[in-house]
């Protein structure tokens, strides 16, 4: 059996940890993008992953995506349902295959959460942690197989073989999660007054927060990949490090061409750009053509945001145009810059390797495209139907806070007589006075 190695053990453990932090920072970022009167709805649906995606995972998720295929690289089988056939002592390499559970966990989470910015704004609470259960389910469980699940040529059909290279999860999380958010987003529709009204974010700091928060995180998504502290996490760091600042110029590059001036808002998207782009590629190319990734994301998603505007599609928070983009960018630049310093063997084009490894990369990148946005349309739709995801346009105009979690995020003051805090059972009955000496203070 092999020996379990305590300083790996140790990075995958904070690694997991690290990637957990990264939806709440996913909160964050979406919730200060949003209107004021959705900000509480934005963290909850982020925050709702959180509580169901754990669950799933140990029922059946972890089985169905690392147990052993059962359909030629497609899907995993169920001999570990429950985990009740992993002890404490089972290895996954040079570490407990519970820590190797824990921080394939994380990236369940994050995926489906990444998703709900493309809604914000307008989809009842109930119905969408109804969807994630569906999608977890149904699309990123095999995707995930495919892409994660290595079995010396027996194991998913992406990674184990075909070959195609995604070290962190540019398939299986950036754009699996952007196509089903372009899916989501045609199935819901537009928000009301979307092109008419101003839709601005509400609390740009929380943006920065939540984009320092996600970047913070990333070293444990992209270095935890690894699933050692040795060389290979230490060059991915390094390699995210400077994607991510790349991200941020190119980006602030497209601001001030088309704004005369950088903004808040474009340089923390930079950053989640930059974070996107060089995650499947941080273990295949150099700090240099991490360097390159950075940038080419930087610019590229924030040109393709524009996009929905032209093709009337309603991505409330720039899902598609940062993930599902992103991830592209990532994917198929590996093609073009990997480098054998750190592949070990394939090629990209640039340095001599020929067009082969390009074309896996294309060939993995749209097919997880194609399976996720295909099948989440007709989930999306089938759920529409039967419970309806969209909002009341009369909850859609009052705010969601309100409406679907009775609170709300800001009280810059009540008048006297009026009732604060969460509603009580008397509320529309009898109102709770203010004493004089809080009036104006509770925020």
């Amino acid at each position: 059996m092999p020996e379990i190695n305590a300083g790996d053990t140790a990075w995958v453990l904070a690694s997991s940890a690290l990637v957990l932090l990264m939806t709440p920072g996913l909160a964050f970022f979406y919730g200060g993008m949003v209107r004021s009167k959705n900000v509480l709805n934005m963290l909850m649906m982020s925050f709702i992953c959180l509580a169901i995606v754990p669950v799933l995972w140990v029922l059946y998720g972890y089985s169905v995506s690392f147990d052993t295929d059962i359909a030629s690289g497609l899907i995993g089988g169920f001999g570990k349902v429950g985990l009740s056939s992993i002890g404490l002592d089972s290895v996954s390499g040079t570490i407990p295959e519970y820590a190797f559970v824990a921080f394939q966990l994380m990236f369940a989470i994050i995926t489906v959460a990444l998703i709900s910015g493309a809604v914000a704004d307008r989809v009842k609470f109930g119905t969408w942690a109804l969807f994630v259960v569906v999608w977890v389910t149904i699309v990123y469980l095999p995707v995930a197989h495919w892409v994660f699940f290595f079995d010396e040529g027996n194991g998913g059909w992406i990674a184990d073989r075909l070959g195609a290279l995604d070290f962190a999860g540019g398939t299986a999380v950036h754009i699996n999660a952007g196509s089903a958010a372009l899916a989501l987003a045609l199935v819901v529709g537009k928000r009301i007054g979307w092109k008419r009204e101003q839709m601005r974010p509400h609390n740009l700091p929380f943006v920065v927060l939540g984009a320092g928060l996600l970047w913070f995180g990333w070293f444990g998504f992209n270095s935890g990949s690894a699933l050692s502290a040795g060389g290979l996490a230490a060059g991915a760091f390094i390699n995210t490090a400077v994607a991510t600042a790349a991200g941020i110029l190119g980006w602030l590059a497209i601001d001030v061409v088309r704004e005369r001036h950088g903004t808040t808002l474009g340089a923390a998207s930079g950053a989640v750009a930059g974070l996107v782009a060089i995650t499947p590629a941080c273990a295949a190319v150099s700090p240099v053509g991490a360097i390159v990734i950075g940038l080419a994301a930087g610019v590229l998603c924030s040109l393709a945001i524009s996009l929905k505007y032209r093709l009337g599609y309603d991505d409330s928070l720039d899902v598609v145009g940062v993930h599902l983009v992103g991830g592209m960018v990532g994917c198929l630049l590996i093609g073009f810059l990997a480098t054998a310093a750190f592949t070990g063997d394939p090629e990209g084009l640039f340095y001599g390797g020929g067009l082969d490894l390009l074309r896996r990369q294309a060939i993995a990148a749209f097919a997880v495209m194609a399976y996720s946005f295909v099948v989440t349309y007709v989930l999306a739709t089938i759920v529409h139907k039967v419970v309806g995801f969209r909002a009341s346009a009369d909850d859609e105009r009052a705010g969601l806070d309100q409406t679907e979690h009775l609170e709300t995020a800001y009280e810059f003051g009540s008048a006297p007589g009026t009732p604060i805090g969460r509603p009580g059972p008397q509320a529309d009955q009898e109102s709770v006075e203010v004493p004089a000496s809080e009036e104006g203070v509770k925020a």
